[in-house]
């Protein structure tokens, strides 16, 4: 996928130059902006391939909305570990979502929603305040869902909500 390999590259190559300091990344407002119009545009797509069925195998997906003042109490750390199961859980359901569609119009627009995500999921773990690693045993809360456009709704809120403030917290703190 270009566009989730280009946030990658992109990524990686700052952390090369910069000593693991996502700075240049993280500072670019432009990039979330990018990545929110496409998860609009892949929800909209989504919404025109026809007859899409249901998910005979429901989709666990998070719960991803959220109220200003709970997400402005949280540590950078707390709101990183947050967003990556909710990732995880995505990126899940994604997967078991692309067995279930035979239509290609369906298949192709979760392959390239799950290629996002999980370019997200991996930058995510890149970065750490605090000793450990992320583990992949949190248990956000959750809903399952039979309806295909369900991912799509929560990745784009997901993108549009907790990323977009997370990468504007990072920014306050890293662009100077």
């Amino acid at each position: 996928s270009p566009p989730g390999l280009l946030l990658l590259t992109s990524f990686l190559l700052h952390v090369k130059e910069d000593h693991a300091s996502p700075t240049r990344l993280v500072c670019d407002n432009r990039l979330i902006q990018k990545y929110i119009v496409e998860a609009k545009d892949m929800e909209k797509r989504v919404g025109q391939c026809q007859a899409l069925p249901a998910l005979s195998c429901p989709a666990v997906l998070p719960l991803v909305d959220f109220t200003f003042q709970q997400w402005k109490s949280k540590s950078n750390e707390t709101k990183r570990r947050e967003i990556l199961c909710d990732l995880a859980l995505l990126v899940g359901a994604a997967a078991g979502a692309q067995g279930q569609v035979s239509d290609e119009c369906g298949a192709r627009q979760l392959s390239q929603l799950y290629r996002h995500a999980n370019s997200f999921f991996l930058l995510l773990q890149t970065f750490s305040w605090e000793a450990g690693h992320w583990e992949p045993s949190c248990s956000p809360h959750s809903m399952e869902q039979t309806h295909i456009t369900s991912i799509f709704l929560t990745y784009r809120k997901l993108v549009q909500g907790k990323l977009r403030f997370f990468f504007h917290d990072l920014a306050k703190v890293l662009c100077k």
